[in-house]
């Protein structure tokens, strides 16, 4: 049964490498229905595979071969929270060492260009604490960081 809303995410022919990927990586993931195209279309051929339906931690999606003309921005990401440093390396070296690409704050890009954001729990909780004054060293550790490293997260908010 179609989930009634579901993220269509757009791949240049490698939605299914990328969805079997993603289904390997995150926990609550899975490869669902691949559809072929029935007959030649202006970006591919009959047979090929047109569409994967899938989910990511959860979330169902669609991945849309649909060729080069929509490439994914930071406008779109998945924010992944995560329980302990563990967790929060895994899943980070599983997109960046794959052909990824780290950037700030959490944030990460996979090997087709779709955008992550690695966040431990702790981050969040210490974002959100109403010590004001320990929120703020947190947000500013937080800016230094490429990865996040829940110890520093923890040493910010204790000052």
């Amino acid at each position: 049964m179609t989930a009634k809303n579901t993220i269509c995410l757009w791949f240049d022919g490698t939605a299914l490498e990328a969805a079997q990927f993603y289904a390997a990586t995150f926990p609550d993931s899975a490869v669902g229905a691949v559809f072929h195209a029935p007959a030649d279309y202006p970006m591919g051929k009959q047979g090929d595979v047109l569409t994967v339906e899938f989910t990511v931690a959860g979330i169902p999606c669609i991945g849309l071969n649909g060729g080069p003309i929509f490439p994914h921005t930071e406008a779109f990401s998945f924010q992944i929270a995560t329980d302990d440093q563990a967790e929060t390396d895994r899943l980070w070296h599983a997109l960046i060492d794959h052909g990824g690409q780290a950037s700030a704050c959490g944030w990460c890009k996979d090997k087709w260009g779709l955008n992550w954001q690695i966040t431990p729990r702790a981050l969040i909780d210490a974002l959100a604490s109403p010590d004001r004054e320990a929120a703020r060293r947190v947000f500013e550790a937080m800016m230094g960081m490429t990865k996040i490293e829940i110890a520093g997260v923890e040493e910010a908010r204790r000052g």
